[in-house]
């Protein structure tokens, strides 16, 4: 009998979870990080059984705006260091965060590129519909220093919080070209194309993440950030297009 029980022991392939990681959390994550951190939430719940990560997705800087009035989050996940410092300088994050992934803008045009969008130039024509991040985002940020650097003065119909409503403009045709990160621009698959151009090198946005300060589930919110950082994470990051730092 004790050798069966044994036996059965040694069968069971049931996760165990870590000391303290358990119950609910809530990760603050910019727009571009949606599909990513949407797997590396299910693959942590499966990893740590008796977790439940939920997450708020919206543009960094409305994100640290939301931390910074008091909204309940555990783990703030930024697309660029200017936004994380938004809440490392009010308090809202004590740790010192940790760059994870690293990203660059794209063009993205309709499928068939209708509106015949070639390069950065093209930003600057006045019949050409143009759709971009307003500047206080990231996606925005960025795509204000790589048309500086082409000496490109853009004339946007459109000024979006995002990058994913930036990108549902271009998917619906509702504009002939945008400036996206690449890799949402793999993550639309075919219902949109992608175009680089040599100035993406001039914004690249480093992402960084942290847990929050006044976290309500402190030690699953740590485990989550250690996670993001594994090679597990890391290997994550890197299939949706995302650049190790």
């Amino acid at each position: 009998m004790a050798a069966v029980l044994a036996l059965a022991g040694c069968g069971s392939s049931a996760p165990t979870p870590a000391s303290g990681v358990t119950g609910d959390i809530t990760v603050f994550a910019a727009a571009s990080l949606t599909e990513t951190f949407t797997q590396l939430g299910e693959d942590f719940e499966a990893a740590h059984p008796g977790t439940k990560v939920e997450f708020n997705f919206a543009g960094s800087s409305a994100l640290a705006q939301q931390l910074n009035q008091g909204a309940p989050a555990d783990v703030f996940a930024s697309a660029a260091p200017a936004n994380m410092k938004q809440a490392t300088d009010t308090g809202t994050i004590t740790d010192t965060p940790t760059t994870f992934a690293r990203n660059e803008l794209a063009i993205a045009v309709p499928k068939g590129n209708p509106g015949r969008i070639a390069g950065l130039p093209d930003f600057a024509v006045a019949d050409k519909k143009i759709a971009l991040c307003a500047e206080q985002v990231p996606c925005g940020a960025a795509a204000k220093k790589v048309f500086e650097a082409a000496k490109v003065t853009p004339r946007p119909d459109t000024l979006e919080q995002d990058v994913k409503a930036v990108l549902t403009k271009v998917s619906l045709g509702e504009v002939d070209g945008a400036l996206v990160y690449k890799t949402d621009v793999k993550a639309a698959g075919s219902k949109i194309e992608g175009i680089d151009f040599a100035e993406a090198g001039q914004a690249v946005n480093d992402y960084p993440i942290a847990p929050v300060a006044k976290a309500r589930n402190a030690a699953t919110a740590k485990a989550f950030v250690a996670f993001v950082l594994s090679d597990e994470g890391r290997a994550v990051l890197s299939a949706a297009g995302f650049v190790s730092p």
